[in-house]
């Protein structure tokens, strides 16, 4: 292991302080969003530790009341901005013109679109499990493709600290991103094998000292995802979401394919803002807001049309 792939060795538990608690959940499906840990750096003395965890208890009730308040006004905007009110139909989420006639907002699905829509819902529902060898030979799947050169660690190990999981039991990082997270890293270390290794050892432009962890950042990347796609929906009524279906007609992976250009865009902003760990959530909801734009250009028909797909190398 290089100093460029870790820059400091770090450790933490949940953000709730349980640490190491398996956590019987749902999937994706009414959690919160899924923040990173706290970690903390050895060579700090105990009075910086109290103050850099009391910054970070701080930080993490600002966060929670923050997405409280993010909840509360998509709640209100759904009631006021819905397609049965008054406002929903003078002021349409989503139009297109096209032979001069103006396209419904949510737009007619194929017979192939509702099904992939379908599986894709049905992935999103499945949790993480621990226990699970199906679940446990993917984690194992995903250590080969990162270090193919390394000998495959028990799966409670210290070494998976190296890929960027929190602990020595990667099962406990999961939480809200449940089994999809993984599958989609997994994906982006199959498709996008040079991207995904230069994202994983840090190996681009000017690095943090306090670098975000890179496997927990991908669980929060798939989960970022699913909410901004508005997948826990009935039927997306957000314009990413709306658009994403049309990506879904050409790719049945369509999912998968924008969470590595997620990713990448992602370490993009890092870079750009100069970022370090703390900073974390607000690069995240950056990435978030640029990928909306980015959604939201006219002739999208795949991934591929995106303007940050060509920062991906496979």
């Amino acid at each position: 292991m290089t100093s460029r792939t870790l820059r400091r060795r770090l450790h933490h538990g949940d953000v709730d302080g349980q640490i190491h608690e398996h956590l019987e959940t749902p999937g994706l499906n009414g959690l919160g969003e899924p923040l990173l840990g706290n970690y903390e750096c050895d060579d700090r003395n105990s009075e910086e530790y109290s103050d850099d965890e009391r910054r970070k208890e701080r930080l993490h009730w600002t966060l929670l009341f923050s997405h409280l308040i993010t909840q509360w006004a998509q709640w209100l905007a759904n009631i006021v901005l819905g397609s049965g009110s008054l406002l929903g139909r003078l002021l349409p989420l989503h139009s297109n013109t096209q032979n001069g006639q103006s396209k419904k907002n949510f737009p007619h699905l194929s017979p192939m679109q509702e099904e992939r829509l379908r599986i894709l819902k049905r992935r999103l529902e499945v949790p993480f499990d621990g226990s699970c060898v199906e679940h446990q030979d993917a984690l194992k799947q995903l250590w080969r493709l990162a270090f193919p050169d390394r000998e495959l660690p028990s799966l409670k190990s210290e070494l998976w600290k190296e890929m960027g999981w929190q602990g020595p039991d990667p099962s406990t990082d999961f939480r809200g991103g449940g089994f999809i997270s993984l599958e989609n890293l997994i994906f982006f270390a199959k498709k996008y094998p040079e991207s995904f290794q230069r994202l994983l050892h840090k190996q681009d432009g000017s690095r943090a000292e306090w670098e975000y962890p890179f496997a927990v950042a991908g669980i929060n990347i798939s989960f970022m995802l699913a909410q901004m796609l508005d997948l826990q929906s009935g039927k997306p009524n957000s314009l990413a979401g709306m658009q994403f279906l049309e990506l879904l007609r050409e790719d049945e992976m369509a999912f998968d394919d924008l969470y590595c250009v997620a990713f990448q865009m992602m370490d993009a902003q890092w870079l750009a803002k100069h970022a370090s760990y703390m900073e974390f959530n607000d690069v995240l909801k950056s990435t978030r807001v640029q990928l909306e734009r980015e959604l939201a250009l006219e002739d999208l028909s795949s991934v591929k049309d995106l303007p940050a797909y060509n920062l991906l190398r496979k």
